[in-house]
């Protein structure tokens, strides 16, 4: 099977804000519109979100309003750093600041208007053995 996209759709009341949001402080550009949905992508494709309203008769069945808790968005790049700058001079609060992680990650973070928490994530090298004590099959 073959995708040719991917992505969540955030079910909540403040749609529009979201959708300003990704545009104004991540260059999402606005991919689709109406009163009930909001299809946002990055000018080259590489990532794509969706915010809905919860009262349009077309939602699929099961999904409530987000709350806010247990999903996390990660947005790779290739130079955390260069992102945070970028971003920042948007006028964006950052909650969680540009860190280097043992684990093997620079990453930064902040929630959108839905309170999703995005976590913008550039791979670098784990300290030397960090991951030892979590892999399956190593543990004695």
């Amino acid at each position: 099977m073959r995708f040719t996209d991917r992505y969540p759709i955030i079910v909540t009341n403040r749609k529009e804000a979201c959708r300003d949001f990704w545009i104004r402080h991540l260059g999402f550009v606005s991919g689709f519109d109406s009163t009930w949905i909001s299809w946002l992508t990055t000018q080259d494709q590489s990532a794509s979100i969706a915010f809905m309203t919860p009262d349009h008769p077309s939602a699929p069945p099961g999904p409530d309003n987000f709350s806010g808790k247990g999903m996390c968005f990660e947005l790779q790049v290739e130079d955390a750093k260069a992102a945070f700058e970028k971003i920042s001079a948007t006028g964006l609060e950052i909650e969680y600041p540009l860190t280097d992680e043992p684990f093997g990650q620079r990453r930064f973070g902040f929630h959108d208007p839905s309170g999703l928490w995005v976590d913008i994530v550039e791979q670098t090298e784990a300290e030397a053995g960090f991951w030892d004590k979590y892999m399956i099959g190593s543990r004695s």
